[in-house]
């Protein structure tokens, strides 16, 4: 029971954590960059969709692995939990595989595709070319890049919990 309690509890934390990494990407440029005919941002708005997807699973699967904590007996509450942590498990692999191919495709074309939606003015030939965003450019390749990298760390994290929610899981319903 304090095994499945410790799992439960670390699955909650870690979900939120990466759903708020998620809100935060979201947030700070990716609301900006979705585009139905780029394939890059399209590529970014679904990994970031699936991240908080599978956030909320993670999230789900330690809810209910806390509340099989109390009480053993209930068969359907097992199933559930094999259900929530085998889904959270293939959805945290998912996401952490979109997530490196989004970390991939931003240092293969050095973030164009994050700064796409910024257009160049020249106001006069004395002054250099400006940018005209609608969020501040100057980091945010290195944040969305950094926030990525503690997204993968939190996916890589919450399979290896899941995987274990999903062995205890499969230890209560004796199969």
């Amino acid at each position: 029971q304090s095994v499945l309690m410790k799992t439960g509890l670390i699955l909650l934390i870690l979900g939120h954590l990466s759903f708020i990494t998620a809100a935060l990407v979201h947030g700070t440029v990716l609301r900006f960059l979705l585009s139905p005919g780029d394939a890059i941002s399209l590529h970014y708005a679904i990994t970031n969709a699936a991240s908080v997807i599978s956030a909320l699973l993670t999230i789900s699967c330690g809810i209910a692995a806390l509340v099989l904590s109390r009480s053993l007996t209930p068969a359907t509450l097992k199933w559930v939990l094999f259900t929530l942590s085998t889904s959270s498990c293939l959805g945290c692999l998912s996401c952490l595989l979109a997530m490196a191919v989004s970390i991939g495709l931003t240092l293969g074309n050095q973030g164009q595709a994050l700064l796409a939606p910024c257009t160049v003015t020249n106001n006069s030939t004395s002054t250099p070319a400006s940018q005209q965003c609608p969020f501040d450019p100057t980091r945010v390749y290195s944040s969305t890049l950094s926030l990525w990298a503690i997204s993968l760390l939190l996916d890589a994290m919450e399979i290896v919990f899941s995987l274990r929610c999903l062995l205890l899981s499969i230890h209560l319903l004796q199969l």
